[in-house]
């Protein structure tokens, strides 16, 4: 796998845009603390992402395990924001979809690395 930059990773492209539908979805939320953990979740995806590509090596393979964690961590959030009403069935599929995409990358770069 040849890339110069975490910037060229779409793996991390896509986190990063998953983190922005996460703010705007949450921005008027009331419920501060399913809020603060969905966003901190979401940003965490592409964080590690990038620190673990910065870090190079078996750091990168334990970066990207945490950035798989952290989205099924935002996963778990937004399953949760839907059962009490905080998000509407398009919105939900549309972050469920995303979500499970870039786990599924997550897991190919893994393998792909190991």
């Amino acid at each position: 796998m040849a890339y110069r930059s975490f910037e060229d990773l779409d793996v991390w492209k896509r986190a990063c845009q998953l983190a922005v539908s996460v703010y705007e979805q949450t921005r008027n939320w009331q419920d501060w603390g399913l809020k603060s953990q969905l966003e901190r979740a979401s940003v965490s995806i592409a964080s590690n992402i990038a620190e673990g590509s910065e870090r190079g090596g078996k750091d990168f393979i334990r970066f990207l395990r945490i950035a798989a964690g952290s989205a099924a961590e935002a996963r778990t959030q937004i399953y949760i924001a839907k059962r009490i009403g905080l998000i509407n069935e398009e919105d939900f599929e549309s972050l469920i979809h995303e979500s499970k995409g870039i786990s599924k990358m997550l897991t190919g770069l893994i393998k792909s690395l190991s």
